[in-house]
């Protein structure tokens, strides 16, 4: 079941009010992720076969190397579009930011009504693009990668748990729900195959031992 979550305090008739609202909340249907559906398990393992294992390099790497959260259409950008794309009931304003909706987080089996609770993941980090062969790319290239809306690349996610993932692979770090991992590996490999990036050694290892299971 969805956990639901206040990050202020409230008044006994504000706390009452609330009550009454995360009912409603419970009672409707949960909202979910829409991630382009990652390649199989099977496919998943045979990319990872052809995947290149290297030592990582972070040498020259800043995070303005990758533009992002381009404008997408009209006065969207591709956050405000994965946060559409990925909420229930979600509402717009004239400058297309989120005013109400609701998202939940598959890392962590959380639902947030607000849209100031909820990060965009980039699925394979920046950083850890760059340490797998993006110092190599143009910055057009950086640019299409960090607001891919066609690859399991983008997810709106809980912000404290996006944040302690940081630069984290999976020998690293996976998703706390257990059932969310075997998405998450075959998402993971199919955006490091599209986009030709490296695995170091333990990455490979735990993404092998992960997808057995897929």
């Amino acid at each position: 079941m969805p956990r639901f979550y206040a990050r202020r305090r409230l008044s006994t008739a504000a706390a009452f009010s609330a009550l009454i609202a995360a009912a409603a909340l419970f009672n409707a249907p949960t909202a979910s992720a829409a991630l382009p559906t990652p390649v199989s398990g099977a496919t998943a393992r045979s990319y990872l076969a052809q995947l290149t294992v290297a030592t990582e390099n972070r040498t020259g790497y800043n995070r303005d190397l990758f533009p992002h959260w381009i404008t997408q259409s009209g006065a969207c950008n591709t956050r405000e579009v994965v946060l559409k794309r990925d909420g229930t009931n979600v509402v717009q304003d004239s400058a297309c930011a989120a005013t109400s909706g609701r998202w939940f987080s598959p890392y962590d089996g959380a639902t947030w009504s607000a849209a100031s609770d909820v990060d965009i993941d980039h699925l394979v980090p920046l950083a850890e693009a760059w340490d797998s062969g993006a110092g190599s790319w143009t910055t057009s290239r950086r640019q299409s990668f960090a607001n891919d809306l066609t690859r399991p690349q983008l997810i709106a996610v809980t912000d404290n748990v996006n944040q302690a993932k940081g630069d984290q692979d999976p020998a690293t770090w996976m998703p706390s729900v257990s059932s969310y991992r075997c998405t998450y590996v075959r998402a993971w490999v199919q955006v490091k195959y599209y986009y030709g990036l490296s695995v170091d050694s333990a990455e490979k290892n735990a993404l092998t031992g992960y997808l057995a299971s897929c």
